[in-house]
């Protein structure tokens, strides 16, 4: 059996729908974020760097999303329901698993933290300057970067259907958890074909399966 270690909302959210995706049976250990949103100490029992997700299946033990949902893949999919074959399209597949955390994920992290300096629990004398701190570094960098980023999104899904081509593959469900985070904290406007993406993924019976299995989804802080 599968054993998916689930933070609350969160990153593992991915890994649900590809299980379910995939029809695979599976078992989810429950851990809730503290009240600083931070994952509880207990995931690092499992894992030692204490994130999720963390899968376990046939005595191996894998963290990070991307791995886990390649090695699902590899495992898994004898069809290659969820990875394209053309050369192009795997090429475009491989990019997108990369893309998401590598550039994208980067990014809105940032934007989180500096967005979060003029908040608790930063010492109450210092709110005032990291404000200033945070909205300084947003306005001149970070908003700029998300702009050009959501921009060449938004421009890649005009002519495709899916990340990798004309149907969902694992790299739509890595861009998953930034594509929301983008579209949700990201403060750009006029991104109708990211919408139409998530609308689609919205829709997928498996995906409201993983968020049946997952809790209520939405797009937290980070652990």
């Amino acid at each position: 059996m599968i054993t998916v270690h689930h933070l609350n909302q969160s990153r593992s959210q991915r890994v649900l729908w590809a299980l379910e995706e995939l029809a695979l049976p599976y078992q989810i250990v429950r851990y809730q974020r503290e009240k600083n949103m931070m994952a509880p100490d207990a995931l690092r029992k499992v894992h030692p760097l204490g994130k999720s997700p963390v899968l376990e299946d046939n005595g191996l033990i894998l963290a990070e999303s991307g791995a886990i949902l390649e090695y699902l893949q590899e495992t898994y999919d004898s069809e290659s329901r969820l990875k394209p074959q053309e050369p192009e399209l795997k090429l475009n597949y491989r990019f997108w698993l990369h893309y998401a955390e590598g550039s994208l994920m980067p990014l809105l992290l940032m934007k989180l933290v500096f967005a979060s300096l003029g908040k608790p629990p930063i010492p109450f004398g210092l709110r005032s300057l990291g404000k200033v701190l945070g909205q300084g570094v947003q306005k001149a960098y970070l908003n700029r970067q998300l702009e050009t980023h959501a921009r060449y999104l938004e421009s890649w899904l005009t002519d495709h259907s899916w990340f990798a081509g004309d149907r969902l593959s694992m790299a739509d469900i890595q861009m998953s958890y930034p594509v929301m985070a983008l579209l949700s904290r990201g403060g750009i406007s006029d991104l109708p074909h990211l919408q139409a993406w998530q609308k689609k993924v919205d829709m997928r019976p498996a995906w409201q399966r993983a968020i049946q299995q997952g809790g209520p989804f939405e797009i937290p802080g980070e652990p």
